[in-house]
């Protein structure tokens, strides 16, 4: 397979590319090197293609309004709370971006950055890099990021990975807006996640420490269900779950289906937890994708991940890397 390149936009001095992979199955992806964001995925079905996530035809739109629309987020992902943490008695306070918290990496996190890309038609992969200084959005330690996509019919792999020269924290995510149907919103998915628990959150979102059973509550998604209380209304969802630790990594930890019943998604994992959101602040106001809007419940994210604010609760999988201790973290989507 060759993979085309094109130039996508410009950003602060430095062009932005478009990398397309497409597979023998006839499934393409649109990787651009801003954010190393996946910009389109486009799946065969009945009666010719579909595009399965949210992004746009433009790059301005990701500069200006995109929520992080399939792109990766970091150096820490999610939220650190109070937009601070302590190492070895030392204090490392980051740029608040979200209501006196940091989110995603801050206001220039990795999914806001141009990385350089290298493409290798033999594996029908692009490579991306990029190096982050010591200091930048307040984190210590100089950090070395690499990130891999590779296309192997309709599956689409992701393989992270980190050095750096001292301690620090490190949890990277990719952050794709899926709709695997044809209509606005995805409320009537079906959706069956593998998992046990949920980790509490406080009004803005930032753990309390407590890690809670799924039963009884609507984060039991155990069994397979849309995303509307038994009214019909909306159920909303930003919350990070927990995956059965006793699983084999052979198995998906997410299932989930089009309102049409015509394509499935599958996600497998090596991370600790799930972020399952489903679109609840999402208002964009320009068009996504062939012209589509992007309002509530207009996608959902699937984010594998370490947990939010590990920095602060020593009882989370740790999110502390070193010289002696890199990172690495891989993740695979089928769709079909």
């Amino acid at each position: 397979m060759t993979i085309e390149t094109k130039t996508f936009g410009e950003f602060e001095g430095k062009t932005v590319s478009q990398f397309t992979l497409t597979s023998d199955t006839g499934v393409e992806v649109d990787i651009i090197d801003y954010g190393v964001a996946v910009r389109d995925w486009r799946v065969p079905v009945k009666g010719g293609v579909r595009s399965v996530v949210l992004g746009f035809d433009n790059f301005p739109a990701y500069a200006a309004h995109s929520p992080h629309l399939g792109s990766l987020a970091g150096r820490v992902a999610n939220r650190i709370g109070g937009a601070k943490f302590e190492i070895d008695g030392v204090t490392y306070k980051l740029p608040a971006n979200e209501n006196g918290h940091l989110l995603h990496g801050g206001p220039e996190g990795l999914g806001r950055v141009v990385w350089k890309a290298t493409p290798d038609a033999a594996s029908n992969s692009v490579t991306f890099t990029h190096h982050s200084p010591d200091g930048h959005m307040g984190f210590p330690g100089n950090v070395d990021f690499k990130a891999v996509y590779t296309l192997k019919g309709n599956r689409l792999r992701l393989d992270l990975s980190a050095t750096t020269d001292r301690v620090t924290p490190i949890s990277l995510v990719q952050h794709q807006y899926f709709n695997l149907g044809e209509g606005k919103d995805v409320l009537d998915h079906m959706f069956q996640l593998k998992v046990s628990a949920f980790t509490e959150t406080d009004d803005d979102l930032i753990p309390t420490g407590a890690i809670l059973p799924v039963g009884r509550t609507q984060y039991d998604l155990r069994k397979a269900r849309t995303l509307r209380d038994g009214s019909g209304k909306p159920v909303k969802y930003d919350v990070n779950l927990v995956l059965e630790r006793t699983r084999d990594l052979k198995d998906p930890v997410a299932v989930v289906t089009s309102a049409e019943g015509d394509l499935t998604l599958k996600l497998w994992t090596d991370r600790e937890g799930l972020q399952f959101y489903n679109a609840v602040y999402t208002d964009i106001p320009v068009p996504g994708l062939h012209g589509k809007h992007y309002g509530h419940h207009s996608g959902f994210c699937l984010e594998d991940q370490s947990f939010p604010d590990a920095v602060h609760h020593a009882h989370f999988p740790s999110i502390w890397h070193s010289p002696e201790r890199p990172y690495s973290h891989w993740c695979e989507f089928e769709i079909a």
